[in-house]
């Protein structure tokens, strides 16, 4: 009794869905993702600004936002459900700012995991087995 006990645990153990979670962080780039038919249909006629890129001077200031966005990953690559999410991710914060009255997205960092990954062609996202996510900080302003 306690060898079937026994083997049971280990079996328990080796096939836990814990054992075949994967968190992955990749780094892509944005400049890619933004030129494809997919972000055309996708995002809204508000300008985003990644890192410390240049813009018009700031006319009002809305403050920081953070955005965290997951999808399905399964039977996807890496990159397609990372570029989906970040899409995602992209045009959540469009929406935010049209919402709070601004016309624009500055300052525009990755914050996965609550770690900041700032660049002005790059972003990171999270790939699991299941899941992919995106999350990111922008300053909403009017410019």
């Amino acid at each position: 009794m306690k060898l079937l006990t026994l083997a049971c645990v280990l079996a328990a153990c080796l096939f836990s869905a814990n054992s075949f979670a994967r968190d992955d962080i990749q780094t892509l780039p944005v400049q890619a993702l933004l030129e494809t038919s997919k972000a055309k249909q996708a995002l809204l006629d508000i300008p985003l600004y990644f890192a410390d890129q240049s813009h018009n001077s700031i006319k009002t200031n809305y403050g920081e936002v953070i955005t965290n966005k997951k999808t399905n990953a399964f039977n996807k690559t890496d990159r397609e459900a990372c570029e989906w999410v970040m899409l995602s991710a992209l045009k959540a914060l469009q929406e935010r700012a049209v919402r709070e009255g601004m016309n624009a997205v500055v300052n525009i960092q990755s914050y996965y995991k609550k770690r900041e990954f700032v660049s002005q062609t790059e972003y990171q996202c999270g790939a699991g087995t299941f899941v992919a996510g995106v999350a990111l900080k922008g300053t909403l302003v009017k410019l």
